[in-house]
């Protein structure tokens, strides 16, 4: 008998639409309340059930392991500014997972290694988070700001602060013996 159970395949109708480079790494049959569905991490990013696109682990701004539900919580992109992407989360969205297999570790190791920087900074009026993240396909950092819930984002102070923490932050992450 053997130490481990190999988890069986992906059924193909359950297979979401992958792109040519992706590749499947872990899933799990998961209810959400709403219906059942599949939740697949890939190379790429995560697709959960009733969407018809990945969320890429760079947009995954929360994702929390409690033993049975796995909560994701996305990020939308909401403003861009010169060097920077603004970014506000949106609702949590929770699968039971029954027999999770891999999937909460997968979820865990994709989000944090996508994660290069992060800071949380007070600015006027108010906080928000300055994070670096790791792009599937692309070099280097890109670089978002999450303000906290009642932050002016629009302030001319605030928008003054927040290009110069995202500067020191990308002055600070940039190699030097380049």
């Amino acid at each position: 008998m053997p130490l481990f159970r190999r988890r069986p395949k992906l059924p193909p109708a359950d297979r979401p639409p992958l792109e040519r480079d992706e590749r499947v790494l872990a899933w799990a049959a998961a209810g959400n309340g709403e219906g059942d569905g599949v939740v697949v991490a890939t190379n790429l990013g995560l697709w959960l059930p009733g969407r018809g696109h990945r969320i890429g682990w760079h947009d995954v701004v929360k994702a929390v392991w409690s033993g049975r539900e796995l909560t994701v919580t996305p990020g939308e992109q909401v403003a861009e500014r010169d060097g920077y992407l603004v970014v506000a989360e949106l609702p949590a969205e929770r699968y039971l997972l029954l027999d999770p297999g891999d999937l909460p570790h997968q979820v865990r190791t994709r989000v944090t290694r996508s994660v290069a920087y992060t800071q949380h900074h007070a600015v006027p009026g108010g906080s928000g988070r300055v994070v670096g993240r790791r792009v599937a396909g692309s070099d280097g950092l890109t670089w978002m700001v999450h303000y906290d819930p009642g932050t002016p984002t629009d302030a001319p102070d605030v928008l003054a602060e927040t290009d110069r923490l995202v500067a020191t932050a990308r002055a600070a992450t940039t190699p030097t013996d380049l």
